[in-house]
């Protein structure tokens, strides 16, 4: 099962699209009400649920040389 904040960001991907990398997550985590905890665990918080998206495919990542993602294409 996701975590809380892999379904959080997941939820906010999707109504807002464009591309997403750490601090943008973060953003969208905070406003979930998931910004509990330093900068550095914010950043590592939305680092994990960008990688559980990711191995779930929800979202693909567009720069091999970054953590930079956009929503997966529908199957």
């Amino acid at each position: 099962m996701p975590s809380q904040a892999a379904q959080a960001l997941e939820k906010a991907i999707r109504a807002l699209g464009g591309t997403w990398d750490t601090h943008r997550s973060v953003t969208a985590l905070r406003d979930a009400g998931l910004g509990d905890g330093d900068q550095r665990a914010q950043e590592k918080r939305a680092r994990q649920a960008l990688r559980d998206l990711h191995e779930a495919g929800v979202i693909v990542k567009i720069d091999p040389d970054s953590a930079t993602y956009r929503l997966a294409p529908e199957r």
